[in-house]
């Protein structure tokens, strides 16, 4: 398996798993665009995309960093272009920009769920539709990290607004799955079984204490790189999780994904995970 001369447009790059996806790709030998906001460093969060950049290439990608808000349609089509002429194709779109707020309907801000709604839901749609004429030339592949969709009451009693936003993205990810399908497009979403170690986490929650209940981005790049490196359609159109199709694919043994590799804490399930 091998995405090596392959192009990735990742949203998201500049730190946690999308970084983490860029650089399991660029150990192929992929090149990998780093489509971020973080062009500057942020005072609690490592990471921009001119440092992933660097760390693509060291891993033995090739990089293209570019200053992108998925909220923006001229930056999100243009980015898209450059990349394009840049590497002479894109051959997959991983959407992995994000944002999240618990928040339930009576107390949350408007602008909070707008900025949710046009990063996680819409901005799929938006840099879904700017790709699709590169992806149709390549064939190529659409991964969206989003959950599968799981109506348990308990997902949406405390924090719907959140989950809406999330689930508008899986949704999107079944109907892509069958419009594109004419253009041998494959269209799938990912979404980790388990809490996983990331700065945004450990800067939302103030500490790293529940890291010893979580793994690595290293699972849903390995997950993700199984994903992107199939052929035609044989994966599309399914809300996959990390371990599922890890284990699909022979991996029966996840200990080395763990935080704390020898910690024998129980590991805590994502949400939307029963």
């Amino acid at each position: 398996m091998s995405l090596q001369g392959k192009t990735l447009f990742i949203t998201g790059a500049s730190r946690g798993i999308g970084r983490e996806i860029a650089l399991r790709a660029a150990r192929d030998g992929a090149n990998i665009v780093i489509a971020a906001k973080s062009a500057a460093p942020h005072p609690k969060l490592p990471g921009t995309i001119f440092s992933v950049a660097a760390e693509v290439e060291a891993a033995g990608g090739k990089a293209l960093a570019l200053e992108v808000d998925v909220r923006d349609e001229a930056i999100v089509r243009q980015a898209l272009a450059d990349a394009n002429e840049h590497f002479g194709g894109i051959d997959a779109l991983v959407n992995n920009a994000g944002a999240i707020k618990l928040t339930g309907v009576q107390h949350i801000e408007l602008k909070r769920f707008d900025l949710m709604h046009q990063i996680n839901t819409r901005a799929v749609l938006l840099c879904s539709q700017a790709a699709l004429p590169y992806l149709k030339k390549s064939s190529g592949h659409i991964l969206n990290l989003s959950p599968p969709l799981n109506l348990a009451t308990k997902w949406f009693a405390q924090y719907s607004p959140y989950t809406v936003t999330k689930y508008g993205m899986s949704m999107l990810t079944l109907g892509m799955s069958e419009e594109f399908a004419a253009y041998d497009i494959s269209v799938n979403s990912l979404w980790p079984q388990t809490m996983i170690a990331t700065a945004a986490i450990e800067f939302q929650l103030g500490s790293r204490e529940s890291f010893k209940h979580a793994r690595t981005p290293a699972i849903m790049a390995d997950a993700a790189h199984i994903i992107l490196d199939s052929s035609g359609r044989s994966i599309t159109g399914r809300l996959l999780i990390d371990e599922e199709i890890l284990r699909e694919h022979g991996t029966t043994e996840f200990s080395h994904y763990r935080y704390e590799p020898d910690s024998n804490a129980t590991l805590i399930p994502d949400l939307f995970v029963d």
